[in-house]
């Protein structure tokens, strides 16, 4: 079998290729999820659960949308410690590139009015939504700090992940909207079809295996609980 290190004992070129593929692929993708969350927002027909709540938030505190991911994500990212959950870099990646890049797009995004561009607008972004999932998932270096509250409750309490998800997500969801976030027919198409686009993208973007089969951090959960970053 191929060694994946030389006898110094340093990465071979495709263990560091596959490392630098896995971490193109980790920001792309927390990146491009980010993005995806501002078209939902801008196109105004209804958010992603965990979007809801953001934007109730925002809408409470005056601060951006962004900011309020980026503290949701912490907050969150807290509440693992109690059942003992292990954040991997993509865990706290995830806390502030989904933020920050929510803003930045805000900031470069023209306003969209009339449903001739808004629905369009609905619909790349929850593709795109997907794409995203699928590629920070795919590159393997920890659940998101909103799957890995899922997955923790899920150990703690003995309960399926199906259940868990949809008690936070209804919890998050009604929280929001009573805030001022916004709930429509494009909350209800992301929770129909992110699923089956989250799969697919998982497929496309999979990394292939190190020659040793090793890996540099720890791995990603639970295919079952994907969905949020």
């Amino acid at each position: 079998m191929r060694q994946a290190t030389t006898t110094t004992g340093r990465p071979t070129l495709s263990t560091q290729s596959r490392l630098g593929r896995r971490l193109i692929q980790l920001y792309a993708g927390l990146a491009l999820y980010g993005v995806s969350s501002t078209l939902l927002v801008e196109a105004g027909l209804g958010l992603e659960p965990w979007g809801v709540l953001h934007q109730g938030l925002a809408e409470l505190t005056g601060v951006s949308i962004g900011v309020v991911s980026i503290a949701v994500g912490a907050a969150v990212l807290l509440l693992w410690i109690p059942m003992r959950q292990r954040p991997g870099l993509g865990t706290v990646s995830n806390v502030f590139v989904v933020g920050l890049a929510m803003d930045a797009t805000l900031a470069a995004v023209p306003h969209v009015h009339g449903l001739a561009l808004r629905i369009p607008l609905l619909l790349a972004g929850i593709v795109l939504n997907g794409a995203a999932t699928g590629l920070y998932i795919a590159a393997g270096f920890g659940p998101g700090p909103r799957d890995g509250l899922m997955t923790g409750l899920h150990r703690r309490t003995g309960r399926s992940i199906r259940l868990m998800r949809t008690a936070v997500e209804v919890t998050v969801v009604v929280t929001g909207f009573v805030l001022g976030g916004t709930l429509g027919a494009g909350t209800l198409l992301y929770a129909v079809s992110i699923g089956p686009l989250a799969q697919v993208f998982l497929r496309m973007f999979a990394v292939p295996p190190a020659p040793d089969g090793s890996t540099v951090v720890a791995t990603g959960q639970p295919r079952g609980a994907i969905l949020r970053p």
